[in-house]
């Protein structure tokens, strides 16, 4: 595939964010060069122009955008492996060799597909990647191929210069992680576990982002993930026609397990990466925080302001139910009806899961796993997730990095299968007003050009050693500050 020629619009003019720095930042590392800040636009533009829309059960097509990262890292002299799981669903891996062999390997992992847009809804078309007053549109712009092109554009830059991580990175572009990842993460780590020898930890989506919270730039870095319980329930019951009383109904039964369900206040579990966001929070926003009280949790997030819904989520389990189906015909009474319930899971609180869903289904109801991924947990006080806080805080020594458990999940849960720690670590700083999480899966996605710019030179920082003092020479001698922690995963 010919590498494309950037479109005058996607040629980003020197000025704040670029050669300076935005108000009062300080400037790019000597690795980041004016190239590197041209192409990651360039290639986040290009890698939403390829439809990997995934709509699920196997239908996708990832193969042109892994092409399109293989020529890419091939033309900097990394060796890609692109690997299909089935026609068309492409993955993409790479090893770049670090100046301490014996340090734990960095997995660097970002997915291709994409969830699907209705053009008729957006402002700008979703696959166009048009770069308009400083924003590149188009579905896949937050989630997540602005992180694979942030990698693209880093990599590229130290093979230029001559640089070297302090570790070994292993690369790691897949499919389907917007379905089930059974054809991406999924397939990698059961069937090409080789190629993350000596990987440790990992880096991905859903972290490291502004948010701005009551006059603060926070930047939450995830440190965890609530597991996935994707639960199907079937009532059944006595058919028949619709005009005769009937008390053995499996849509009543269904309707009363579900209403049960949807009404259920879960109780507050704190694990340790909620504890720790909220302790720092609070003491951020000069509240008391009595943790060992689960009746004043609630009463603690009242009181964060904006930064709460980044934790009010994941301070317990929950059980939505989504989908309904049942009979055929107005006036027959089907002898069975089934519903499905997105449920999730924080570390260590399976079993009150399962005995929840075992008394609010009832004596009418069976219920069983559709889908089913463990709950993550990682350490906070690790040297890698220090490293992560220092080079965000180097680019905006303003900011405050906090850690944070995704509401839903990622890669790393496949990728966990293999003794490999996860973060949510792909760092934008983004302006006030800019709904980060909103845009996942949203209308009108779109990521500032200055985010990227911001992310590719946090993502140097960090992978190439964290807090080195001479910025200027290869690196090799850091390794200590990206050394792993110990996996906590439940």
């Amino acid at each position: 595939m010919a590498e494309r020629t950037v479109s005058p619009a996607a040629r980003v003019p020197a000025g704040p964010g670029r050669t300076g720095g935005a108000a009062g930042l300080p400037g790019p590392s000597p690795v980041v060069d004016d190239l590197a800040l041209d192409e990651v636009v360039r290639f986040t533009s290009d890698l939403i122009r390829f439809d990997t829309t995934n709509r699920g059960g196997g239908d996708g097509n990832e193969r042109p955008a892994a092409e399109y990262v293989a020529e890419r890292l091939s033309d900097a002299g990394i060796e890609p492996v692109v690997l299909e799981s089935a026609p068309h669903r492409a993955n993409v891996v790479a090893r770049i060799p670090g100046a301490d062999p014996g340090a734990g390997a960095l997995l660097v992992h970002g997915h291709l597909d994409v969830v699907p847009a209705e053009a008729a809804d957006w402002t700008v078309a979703p696959f166009s990647g048009e770069v308009r007053d400083g924003v590149v549109w188009g579905r896949g712009a937050i989630d997540m191929k602005n992180m694979d092109a942030m990698v693209l554009a880093t990599v590229r830059a130290w093979a230029r210069s001559g640089q070297r991580p302090a570790r070994d990175i292993v690369l790691a572009f897949t499919a389907d992680e917007e379905d089930s990842a059974a054809y991406g993460a999924g397939f990698l780590a059961a069937q090409h576990a080789g190629l993350f020898e000596g990987c440790t930890e990992g880096i991905s989506e859903s972290g490291a982002y502004t948010l701005h919270a009551d006059g603060m730039r926070l930047y939450p870095v995830a440190a965890g993930e609530r597991g996935t319980a994707w639960i199907k329930l079937t009532a059944r019951g006595r058919a028949g026609h619709g005009s005769k009383v009937n008390h053995d109904n499996a849509v009543s039964h269904l309707a009363a397990a579900v209403a049960r369900i949807g009404e259920h206040r879960w109780p507050v579990r704190l694990t340790g990466t909620v504890r720790a966001a909220l302790t720092e929070l609070a003491a951020l926003y000069g509240v008391e925080a009595d943790l060992d009280d689960p009746d004043a949790v609630d009463g603690l997030l009242d009181r964060l302001g904006a930064a709460a819904p980044l934790v009010r989520p994941t301070v317990r389990n929950s059980a939505n139910p989504t989908m309904l189906q049942a009979g055929y015909k107005v006036n027959v009474i089907p002898g069975s009806a089934t519903a499905h319930v997105d449920g999730r899971v924080v570390p260590g609180g399976q079993e009150e899961f399962t005995a929840t869903m075992d008394r609010l289904t009832g004596p009418h109801v069976t219920w069983e796993y559709h889908h089913r991924e463990v709950p993550l947990q990682a350490p906070v006080d690790s040297p890698t997730f220090a490293a992560m806080r220092e080079a965000l805080l180097h680019f905006d020594p303003q900011g405050h990095v906090l850690p944070f458990c995704m509401s839903g999940g990622t890669d790393a849960k496949q990728f966990s299968r293999l003794g490999i720690t996860g973060y949510g670590f792909s760092p934008l700083r983004l302006p006030p007003g800019f709904d980060y999480q909103a845009l996942f899966h949203g209308v009108d996605e779109r990521v500032p050009v200055d985010a990227l710019h911001f992310g590719v030179r946090v993502l140097d920082r960090f992978l190439r050693g964290g807090a080195a003092s001479d910025r200027s020479a290869p690196l090799g001698t850091a390794g200590d500050a990206l050394a792993h922690g110990e996996e906590a995963t439940a």
